[in-house]
């Protein structure tokens, strides 16, 4: 398979210091930044999350790129097997546990499907290998996991790009391209845009359901390893599939469910990937402990006053606290309208393809995904908490709130850690 230049990463460090002057001789000639091998060679892939979203998350793996499926892998072991049959013909090895496939040596990109609690730790464990990584959305369960991979994927220089692509055909959109500027610019020292978006997030589809009853575990599926760095809860059925959004052990709802699809392509557009908002505001009734549940609407405020609003449209009452406006051209003075108009476009986002081949960062990078997905955890802790947030960007903490602070980077079960 192609090999992709690599640094060192755990796995190869520990196989030179076990080997000392011999590891030359073994370790595969990407560590050492060789050119890639002939063209014609494809490149290694594999599945992790064979159900539901996972073809498709697989076939945007492959866009653009000569590849083969050598690995499939699900916790339900039968899901995997039936994905190697529709895909390869039976050909690539079916697995139960990603940690052996991830001991390939013919693997060089991996499509990761799982529910989000399993997003992170696969995500790293993939870029220690030296595996370029498309991982579905929601990037993560919460804050902290987030950063963990950020952080990952820029020590082992691995590529990323998360699973949702409106921000690409934003970037193209001259409206868009032309917000991005303006508020990338900095220039707009006051912003009083306040950015609204109805519905579209499933909340009542998604909303938990407390109480079921345990299950017999089926015989295919790993349960223990399906709940992995989340806490083991005795099996039943709705804690998998699509119904598993609406528990906060694995996802974050309808909000988590959609809410990256929406709200990436805006962070783009108002240039906010490299921070979160500073003030968060729900309209909720009580949040239950174990499920996700109805809201109304969450405003959240950034830094120089914008705001994102996102509202339900299936319960509760409308938004009304600000009025709702864009931003315009005209909210500059003469002379910074002048300074837009001369700015260059922003750099054309890369798709994954092409960043793998050009070994660029992806146009949905780490950061981007990131910050993305707090907005959606910031606006969950905001509903489960009942009350108004304050929280610094740059720490990535509440301010003098101990209690939502801990939601921001929860124990995992053992043995798992990011």
């Amino acid at each position: 398979m192609k090999k992709i230049p690599v640094k060192d990463t755990r796995r190869s460090f520990l196989s030179k210091s076990a080997t000392g002057a011999t590891a030359a001789t073994i370790l595969p000639r990407h560590i050492f930044g060789a050119p890639h091998v002939p063209p014609s060679e494809k490149y290694g892939t594999a599945l992790i999350g064979c159900g539901g979203r996972g073809p498709g998350t697989y076939s945007q793996l492959c866009k653009g790129l000569d590849v083969e499926l050598v690995g499939a892998c699900d916790v339900d072991i039968d899901k995997a097997k039936r994905f190697s049959q529709a895909r390869s013909k039976g050909k690539a090895e079916s697995y139960q546990d990603f940690r052996k496939l991830l001991e390939r040596k013919d693997l060089d990109l991996v499509a990761i499907a799982t529910p989000p609690h399993w997003h992170a730790y696969i995500s790293i464990s993939c870029a220690e290998a030296g595996m370029d990584v498309l991982c579905e959305k929601p990037m993560t369960r919460f804050v902290a996991e987030g950063r963990a991979v950020v952080n990952a994927f820029k020590r082992y220089d691995r590529v990323f790009q998360i699973g949702t692509f409106g921000r690409f055909g934003r970037s193209k959109d001259k409206g868009s391209v032309l917000k991005h500027k303006i508020m990338a610019s900095g220039l707009l020292k006051n912003c009083q845009a306040v950015r609204l978006k109805k519905g579209g997030l499933k909340i009542k589809q998604w909303s938990g359901t407390p109480g079921i009853p345990p299950e017999t575990i089926p015989s295919q599926l790993d349960w223990d390893l399906y709940c992995g760095p989340s806490p083991w809860k005795p099996y039943e059925s709705r804690r998998t599939g699509g119904t598993h959004r609406g528990y906060w052990d694995y996802e974050g709802g309808g909000m988590c469910d959609m809410g990256q699809h929406h709200y990436d392509p805006e962070q783009w557009t108002y240039a906010k990937d490299h921070t979160s908002p500073v003030e968060i505001t729900p309209f909720a009734p009580p949040s239950h402990p174990e499920v996700s549940g109805m809201w109304a609407w969450v405003e959240l405020k950034y830094t120089d006053g914008f705001k994102f609003v996102m509202q339900s449209n299936e319960w509760g009452p409308t938004y009304t606290n600000s009025p709702i406006r864009d931003i315009l051209l005209n909210d500059l003075s003469k002379e910074d309208q002048e300074k837009i108009k001369a700015m260059p476009d922003p750099e054309p986002l890369l798709s994954f393809g092409e960043a793998v081949k050009q070994r660029k960062q992806a146009g949905g990078h780490p950061e981007a995904a990131h910050r993305a997905a707090c907005i959606l955890h910031l606006a969950n802790l905001s509903i489960r908490l009942g009350r108004k947030l304050n929280y610094d960007p740059d720490k990535e903490a509440f301010i003098n709130d101990k209690e939502a602070n801990r939601f921001l980077n929860p124990p995992m079960s053992a043995p798992w850690r990011v």
